[in-house]
């Protein structure tokens, strides 16, 4: 984004601040500290809290659009295990008990999965319309928080051009009480006057002490709003930037049709609007079938611990198999000769125990049977058995799921719709601030030029009052009224002048970019 608001953001974000973050660069005790418009809205950027959190948002979803695209991939996974079983015995039924060894074992297994659907495909243009949602989102809260620090800027010079006023104010009942008591002592004035003259001075100094901590107050809340701790205390803080006044020259059709582009907030909702209906494509989307692909491999091995209960179970088995085949063999020699053609000896295994493995004696496995059973044994836990690949295909049709499609459909829809109608009725907001704040600028540039007037007024009219009274010819409540009328005005044009500023901020907001 290229416009002032994305200069604002992002660009100019250096950290993540904790709750308060100090200024950097303070300067020295006593000494004074300066700060520009610019450096409190970059202070206000990199730190104030709602507007990090609203930046914050942008990292997921980034990742939301990986995420989205990373779905319509194939996933890859591998795995492991390893496995005990304790000794124990297996119980057949019918009196069939055998003894099992204790058995340790280990596999792994790895396979690939891909899987295509609607939603799926849908994905990554939803996600990325989110990610330009989130991306607007930080230029509107941009776009507030730089006519909500402006704003408090101005208020803060407001409350120290009142002290101005007030400091002034106090000079002027000074000045007063001194030609009360001059007056007194030559005999021309009254103590009534002179008291009257204290009574003004005490309420300028209230005035005074009223009018400074409200410029404190002030400087403090803007510092609150920038998410910053102020380097100083906040009556060595001076804030030199200076915003002329203007004749306001502006046409409300240009005004409404830049907001109508750049109002963040309109384009924000704008990117919410067309999520919203790549919301509705992608819950439809659920109608259409679905693929899937499944493949893998896998080993396993097993090891039992009691190699001799191993090949005890072994010779038992090799022992049964002996003994049938001497059976085999009995049966065989009673047939009549040529029962079993083709069979080599018809038929009859010469020596059985030979066969099934064991020793000449029958009693015993075998040395070689012996040793490829306790090879075979002894695999664990990485001399793995491999199994088969293994693959599938499916192709899934939805035919019947309770309506819940038609629910999602339904609700997509529905905010779809809602998003449709916040965005005209912010249209038509932005449209009503932008005429309103356009005439209140007009309006407070005309109040300047009045107060102005009453101002130059008032003061001639205290000069006239302080003449008449320093020649005997006035009294002291004309000065004393002349005095609070200047106060007034003087009050009255700085209001007057700051209004106008934050009208035209108020109306850059509406507008979204700066018009000065």
């Amino acid at each position: 984004m290229s416009r002032w608001l994305r200069l604002l953001g992002l660009l100019l974000v250096t950290h993540r601040p904790s709750w308060a973050q100090t200024v950097s660069s303070s300067p020295a005790n006593g000494s004074v500290y300066s700060l520009t418009l610019g450096e409190a809205l970059r202070l206000a950027t990199a730190n104030n809290p709602d507007y990090r959190q609203v930046v914050n948002n942008l990292g997921p979803a980034q990742w939301e659009v990986r995420s989205a695209v990373g779905s319509l991939l194939p996933t890859f996974s591998v795995s492991g295990d390893m496995s005990y079983t304790g000794a124990g015995s297996s119980n057949f039924g019918n009196g069939l008990i055998i003894p099992v060894s204790a058995q340790v074992g280990s596999g792994y297994s790895a396979g690939f999965q891909w899987q295509v659907d609607g939603p799926r495909v849908t994905a990554p243009s939803l996600q990325r319309a989110n990610q330009r949602a989130a991306d607007e989102d930080i230029e509107n809260q941009a776009s507030l928080l730089r006519a909500d620090i402006t704003t408090q800027y101005l208020i803060a010079q407001q409350a120290e051009a009142q002290v101005a006023v007030a400091r002034q104010q106090l000079e002027r009942n000074k000045n007063f009480l001194d030609l009360a008591n001059a007056k007194f002592r030559v005999g021309q004035g009254t103590l009534i006057e002179v008291r009257q003259a204290e009574v003004q001075k005490g309420q300028a100094e209230l005035e005074l002490l009223r009018s400074g901590q409200a410029q404190r107050d002030a400087r403090i809340e803007l510092f609150r709003r920038m998410g910053v701790v102020p380097p100083v205390p906040v009556d060595q803080v001076v804030l030199p930037d200076t915003f002329p006044v203007r004749q306001p020259t502006y046409q409300l059709d240009q005004l409404l049709d830049l907001a109508t582009k750049q109002n963040p907030s309109l384009r924000a909702l704008d990117a919410r609007s067309q999520a919203a209906s790549l919301g509705v494509r992608s819950a439809k989307s659920q109608y259409f079938p679905s693929l899937s692909v499944r493949a893998g491999w896998s080993g396993y091995t097993q090891h039992f611990t009691n190699e001799g209960l191993l090949i005890s179970q072994a010779t038992a088995q090799a022992q049964n198999t002996a003994s049938n085949c001497d059976f085999q063999n009995k049966i065989i020699q009673g047939l009549p000769a040529g029962s079993l053609p083709g069979e080599p000896n018809g038929g009859i295994i010469p020596d059985c125990n030979a066969f099934a493995g064991l020793n000449s004696t029958g009693t015993t496995l075998n040395d070689s049977l012996t040793g490829v059973i306790l090879e075979s044994n002894r695999k664990f836990p990485l001399q793995f058995t491999a199994q088969p690949f293994q693959a599938m295909v499916t192709i899934s049709l939805p035919i019947w799921d309770g309506f819940s499609r038609n629910l999602r459909v339904s609700q997509a829809r529905a905010q779809q719709q809602d998003a449709d109608e916040s965005l005209r009725a912010r249209g038509l907001q932005v449209r009503a601030d932008v005429e309103s704040r356009l005439y209140t600028v007009r309006a407070a540039y005309e109040a300047i030029g009045v107060q102005t007037a009453s101002r130059e007024a008032a003061r001639d009219q205290l000069r006239l009052a302080q003449d008449r009274y320093r020649l005997g010819s006035g009294t002291s409540l004309e000065v004393s009224d002349a005095q609070n009328a200047v106060q007034r005005a003087e009050g009255d044009y700085v209001n007057a002048v700051y209004a106008y500023h934050k009208a035209l901020t108020a109306l850059e907001a509406a507008v979204g970019q700066p018009l000065r």
